[in-house]
């Protein structure tokens, strides 16, 4: 019955685009719709991802849902430096690195309980944030003291860009060589065809990118309605819808026992958006209107960091638990409140 649902809801997607461009949906209802929308998409996604992941096994599967799954989040990234929203780029880049590796990691371990994950991939991951945070010091601090989008930070921006993107290439070929020589059952009968399941993430990746131009377009809107800041609206509401493909995918892979590949997803995400995503929209700025400089904020850096090293502590043992799922759903907790209180 739920996959019937689930099913039904992806009409959602069309419902919207044509309600929201040929009858001019008010943009409150937009924003609502769309988000509602992500749902089913993102169910889809993590769907393709699990019979993907039976060909490719979970190392390759997490980099898959991963790179599917982000291809919103840099659309909405463009959209926003586009329309000239730096510090909202920012903010949805923050709460999509924490969000990763705290809510939805935390999230798969509840639902999917104890299980073995592999210490080593996630640790090359975790350190390459770490170190990722570490470089975004440089514009960031100061930034601190002034504007953080003056043109001076953007100059310091694009050498920090760049080798942030060498470093994505590097992690992500050296945790690719780990799950190389692994061990993978073959296939099931049940399981779609390579090709039906790359070709399924791409039509629900580019439908969830439509979805998400409606969504940054209407965020100002929904903001002035129920009253909160651009900032706050970004790190948390925007951070998770935007990655509803990897939230859902990893939550829906641990409950079938999949504990492997759901933490892979999570932490693979976290690790594109710091190291690929930031810098590679940093970057295309060059070419925009309005350009985007990595000067994070002091809690942004902060939660940023000590997300990553939480997500090391709970994963080094190479088990997954569920008390240690709720320590990282809770840690979450405490960065949506520390957003609220340092806007």
């Amino acid at each position: 019955m739920a996959r019937r649902i689930l099913w039904g809801s992806l009409a959602l997607t069309p419902a919207l685009l044509v309600a929201h461009y040929a009858f001019g949906l008010g943009e409150t209802a937009s924003f609502v719709l769309a988000a509602v929308a992500l749902i089913p998409l993102a169910w889809l996604i993590g769907d393709a991802t699990d019979h993907a992941a039976k060909h490719t096994g979970p190392g390759l599967g997490g980099f898959l849902n991963a790179s599917f799954g982000n291809a919103p989040e840099l659309i909405i990234a463009l959209l926003a430096v586009a329309d000239g929203l730096p510090a909202v780029v920012r903010g949805t880049i923050t709460g999509s690195v924490v969000s990763n590796i705290l809510l939805v990691l935390g999230l798969a371990m509840i639902v999917g309980g104890d299980g073995r994950i592999d210490a080593r991939s996630l640790r090359w991951q975790l350190a390459g944030v770490t170190g990722g945070v570490a470089l975004l010091l440089v514009p960031s601090i100061p930034g601190w003291s002034g504007s953080p989008d003056r043109h001076a930070l953007f100059v310091v921006t694009i050498p920090i860009a760049i080798v942030l993107l060498i470093a994505y290439v590097w992690v992500t070929a050296a945790n690719l060589r780990i799950h190389a020589d692994e061990p993978r059952d073959a296939a099931g009968a049940e399981a779609w065809s390579l090709a039906v399941s790359l070709a399924v993430l791409g039509v629900a990746t580019l439908a969830t990118a439509f979805v998400s131009e409606v969504l940054v377009h209407s965020l100002n809107a929904f903001g002035r309605a129920v009253g909160l800041g651009d900032f706050f609206i970004a790190v948390v509401i925007v951070a998770l819808v935007g990655n509803a493909a990897e939230h859902g995918g990893a939550v829906v892979i641990a409950h079938r026992g999949n504990m492997n590949l759901a933490t892979e997803i999570a932490v693979t995400s976290s690790m594109q958006v710091a190291l690929f995503v930031a810098p590679a929209v940093a970057l295309v700025s060059l070419v925009l209107s309005h350009h985007l400089t990595l000067a994070f904020r002091p809690v942004e850096i902060a939660t940023m960091a000590a997300a990553a090293v939480l997500a090391w502590l709970v994963t080094r043992g190479g088990r997954s638990r569920r008390w240690e799922g709720f320590l990282l759903a809770g840690a979450y907790c405490a960065a949506v409140g520390a957003y609220a209180l340092f806007p």
